[in-house]
């Protein structure tokens, strides 16, 4: 009887030793030919799974932002609070969260000349702000977001804060620590309850 061959756990697999290859080197350590050592394949064995390179980042792009979404509890939140839940989960806070942001800066980098990526990660930043947007609104509503500040300012701001601890936590951490983050949070959101 043939051997039963699980592709999507051999997809999965692929995924996982590309993530720590990157996560470990950086993106010019997960050569397609160190992709395939580490996972136990033949060079050419590895386009059955994924045809480039670029469909396996874009892979591991899918698993990060994936993580990202379960750190976030929004179930039952709204406004504010649902707010800085999002604010603080998608923050690089611990380990896990700082190599999901190197696999997303890996991505970031190959989306400056890939369209098709360009385009997923500008899918994912619509829909990011699209929620920011709802709960400044939301906030607002509930009287407890009362900034005179415009929410596209704030939007902004949200995302710069968020993108800028991102790469600062992996290039230079000692100027991007947990406690700083956090207090940039708290001074953005004490800026939003004050008129």
């Amino acid at each position: 009887m043939p051997k039963i061959i699980d592709h999507d756990d051999r997809r999965s697999h692929i995924v996982d030793v590309t993530w720590d290859l990157i996560t470990q080197g950086g993106l010019e350590a997960a050569t397609m030919r160190e992709i395939a050592a580490a996972a136990g394949f033949a060079n050419g064995a590895l386009k059955l799974y994924f045809p480039s390179k670029e469909d396996i980042i874009e892979a591991i792009y899918e698993r990060a932002l994936g993580m990202m979404h379960d750190y976030v509890e929004l179930d039952g939140l709204r406004g504010l609070t649902a707010l800085r839940e999002l604010c603080v989960s998608s923050m690089p806070i611990d380990d896990e969260r700082i190599a999901a942001g190197r696999v997303l800066l890996t991505f970031w980098q190959l989306s400056l000349t890939n369209p098709k990526m360009h385009d997923k990660y500008l899918e994912h930043v619509r829909s990011w702000r699209g929620l920011l947007h709802r709960f400044l609104a939301e906030g607002r509503e509930d009287g407890d977001i009362v900034t005179a500040t415009p929410d596209e300012q704030l939007v902004d701001e949200i995302v710069l804060l968020n993108a800028g601890a991102n790469v600062m936590s992996l290039v230079s951490g000692d100027f991007s620590t947990v406690d700083l983050q956090k207090q940039h949070l708290e001074s953005f959101f004490d800026r939003l309850t004050r008129g």
